[in-house]
């Protein structure tokens, strides 16, 4: 009799291919959620599209027993920062005319300019110091205030300020100026979080 197809473990699948599962799995009913929590479908895509983005780094490095938890945790908080700014904003978000409408969607030339841009974004944060670029993830993609982090790292404050401040400045000068325009702001003093 041979032996049982359970007497020896499967190899563990690379991390891109837990992503891409977790993607598979989770990109409808996530868009669903959204959709109920916004109410409106093109926001729930933009959102839910955020999200993968932001825990990308995180599920691909450190594998997390709950990953799903994880996407919607970060999803469900991207929702309600959407859903502050759209109080306060002067823009009315009924249905728009589709017939009047532009594209929402990028021409290919914003879509290869966006990936070129990634990519130097990518290359530049890798090639921060560590504990700069650690401070740099839990800020801009866990949302994280500079008490959280400290907390996290067992750091004082004003060092999470202080690396966070350098990190900015690092990357500033690695990425050309449009890129950094757009992804870090010049100035920080305005993040509401920023001395939390």
């Amino acid at each position: 009799m041979p032996d049982s197809p359970q007497s020896e473990p499967p190899p563990a699948a690379p991390a891109g291919r837990d992503f891409a599962t977790l993607y598979r799995a989770t990109l409808s009913p996530l868009r669903r959620y959204l959709s109920r929590l916004l109410g409106n479908t093109t926001e729930a895509q933009d959102i839910a599209h955020d999200a993968y983005i932001r825990v990308y780094p995180t599920i691909t490095t450190k594998p997390t027993e709950q990953p799903e938890a994880l996407l919607y945790l970060t999803a469900r908080r991207l929702a309600i920062n959407r859903l502050k700014r759209r109080s306060i904003s002067p823009i009315h978000h009924g249905a728009a005319d589709l017939d009047t409408a532009a594209s929402a969607s990028p021409s290919v030339e914003q879509q290869v300019m966006a990936r070129q841009e990634l990519t130097l974004l990518e290359t530049a944060i890798a090639e921060l110091p560590p504990g700069c670029r650690a401070v740099l993830l839990l800020r801009k993609v866990e949302l994280f205030s500079h008490r959280e982090i400290a907390d996290r790292l067992g750091i004082a404050v004003s060092t999470v300020e202080k690396q966070h401040a350098r990190a900015l400045r690092l990357l500033r000068a690695a990425l050309p100026a449009e890129t950094t325009a757009s992804t870090f702001p010049a100035s920080t003093s305005a993040d509401p979080e920023a001395q939390a």
